[in-house]
């Protein structure tokens, strides 16, 4: 059973749970529509990887959320503030193929925002989008993100509060 963390409109933010490993799997085994944007190239994950990590992030008490679909109880995706000090974090998200052109990212990059500002306290949350990633760089800046910094790999945006 997943414990329901936080809620926006349409989705429902749980603690990642070693429940939707079989989720994440499909997610970040996804070359074509996630994985090429959250990080190198790689073997596919395994599910003894993917326990590993949920037990590491639960273990350091990230601030990683599992996206849930209030809707029908469907796995969206993960949001993360990394690195969160200083009253600053990263934003991390990554969202399932067939939920991807929904809207679910803006919706859940807002929640976030207001999350990480008015719960965690902080002033500044930052990302790093790949240049060729567009689709993502839109939705950023819809959000409030502005670029700080352009290099041959990255785009960095920040949004201060």
């Amino acid at each position: 059973m997943l414990n329901i963390l936080f809620s926006s409109e349409n989705i429902d933010f749980v603690q990642v749970s070693e429940e939707l490993i079989p989720d994440y799997l499909v997610m970040v085994n996804d070359m074509e529509h996630v994985e090429r944007f959250i990080g190198e190239v790689h073997e596919p994950f395994t599910p003894d990887q993917e326990l590993r990590w949920v037990q590491k992030k639960r273990a350091e008490k990230a601030v990683v959320f599992s996206m849930i679909q209030r809707e029908n109880g469907d796995f969206i995706g993960n949001i993360e503030l990394m690195d969160v000090s200083d009253a600053q974090g990263e934003l991390g998200i990554a969202i399932t193929a067939e939920k991807q052109d929904r809207g679910y990212g803006t919706e859940a990059i807002r929640r976030l925002l207001e999350y990480g500002f008015q719960d965690l306290g902080l002033k500044r949350i930052t990302l790093r989008a790949y240049p060729f990633n567009t689709r993502a760089i839109h939705v950023y800046e819809k959000c409030g993100f502005r670029t700080y910094d352009r290099t041959e790999k990255h785009v960095c945006m920040e949004y201060i509060r």
